[in-house]
């Protein structure tokens, strides 16, 4: 057992036993994850550890764009005060607001475009610290724990799709003859949490070639997160940014170990059975997933969601303007913000998706580089 925070590790530990022990001795790993991620006061984003930081000295666990440099939110608000002028709404939500870095950078750059910024974020700690780091637009900002029935805005989701708890299908054998199981957590001998794999009918949305072992997710509760937005958004947009691939990518046979990656210190490890409640459990997104979820609406006509554009993160922010903001930068903050679009870095792994309700136009965004088609 972690002994850097005994009482927490011990504690959560011990809610996720009694979890499995209610459910006859397995979960699946998509409970595990909401478990580890999300119990109040013990779960990774519900306790109080620092998270969100450049470097590990800080106690942080990764970065996000917005911590590498304010240019990134700088530059989001060119396309999100686009977004509100041609849906003629005056509100942003943003999901997982994190450290509160980027609804900073989106309120001191959008101005008066914004009359109402509210977070939606299930972390008390956290919403700690945004509410200090906010304070100058504290006549702005509200925080709320649960969708009203009907809204209307802008929304934007960074890394908020890849923290959302994913079911494992594990193929044993190839393609032929091979047996799919639902890969779900039990309790060893020892008290220690490990892997159990139960037969299943649920399947990839994509046959899977090859005579090997396959290991992949699914995302269902990221589907039902999008159709949650498509039913109660009345008019508006949203912008999701995250890393993932779209579908023939995400279940190529050479991607056979799955997505599923952990983060501490700056460091990544592919165990979430170890650690649990002191680093982060992510998994890629299935872009295409969540565009087909967007648009299989049961809606009156013209009422469901539309795909405004799909690209990499470094389209996306140099079409909205950041090349000429990274010339007026001091060389040092430059470099940093350089990250962002840099094919090593973030600017090929991290995606971004536009959705909008009603009718879609040439967002400035997805002006070149637009792979729409590729979903």
């Amino acid at each position: 057992m972690n002994t850097e925070y005994p009482s927490l590790t011990t504690a959560l530990h011990q809610h996720i036993v009694q979890a499995i022990a209610s459910a006859d001795g397995w979960i699946g790993f998509d409970r595990f994850m909401a478990l580890a991620l999300y119990t109040p006061g013990l779960g990774y984003y519900a306790n109080d550890s620092t998270k969100f930081g450049l470097l590990p000295q800080s106690g942080s666990d990764f970065v996000t764009a917005p911590e590498l440099s304010p240019l990134f939110g700088q530059t989001l608000a060119v396309q999100v005060a686009e977004a509100l002028e041609r849906t003629g709404t005056h509100e942003v939500w943003e999901f997982g607001a994190g450290s509160g870095a980027l609804a900073l950078q989106l309120l001191d750059t959008l101005g008066a475009a914004v009359q109402r910024y509210t977070i939606v974020d299930l972390s008390g700690s956290l919403r700690a610290r945004q509410q200090t780091l906010l304070a100058a637009h504290e006549d702005k900002v509200r925080w709320i724990d649960a969708l009203p029935e009907q809204f209307e805005g802008v929304i934007v989701g960074n890394e908020v799709l890849d923290a959302m708890p994913v079911q494992l299908l594990a193929r044993h054998g190839g393609a032929q003859e091979g047996v799919w199981h639902e890969r779900g957590v039990a309790l060893g001998d020892d008290g220690s949490f490990i892997w159990a794999d139960q037969p299943t009918a649920l399947r990839p949305p994509l046959e899977i070639e090859g005579p090997h072992d396959y290991l992949s997710e699914i995302h269902p509760q990221a589907e039902a997160f999008i159709h949650t937005l498509g039913d109660r958004l009345t008019r508006g947009a949203a912008f999701f940014i995250d890393y993932g691939f779209g579908e023939s990518e995400y279940y190529h046979p050479q991607r056979y170990m799955g997505t599923v990656m952990c983060h501490r210190a700056h460091r990544s490890d592919d165990n979430p059975l170890v650690d649990v409640g002191l680093k982060d459990i992510t998994a890629h997104v299935n872009f295409t997933a969540m565009a087909l979820a967007a648009q299989d609406q049961a809606l009156p006509e013209g009422m469901g969601w539309n795909v405004l554009g799909y690209t990499t993160q470094a389209h996306f922010l140099i079409n909205c303007g950041l090349a000429a903001r990274l010339d007026q930068q001091p060389l040092a903050q430059r470099a940093q913000a350089a990250k962002l679009i840099m094919e090593h870095e973030m600017g090929e792994l991290f995606k971004v998706l536009a959705l909008c309700k009603g009718q879609p136009w040439d967002a400035i965004g997805f002006t070149r580089g637009d792979r729409t088609h590729r979903l």
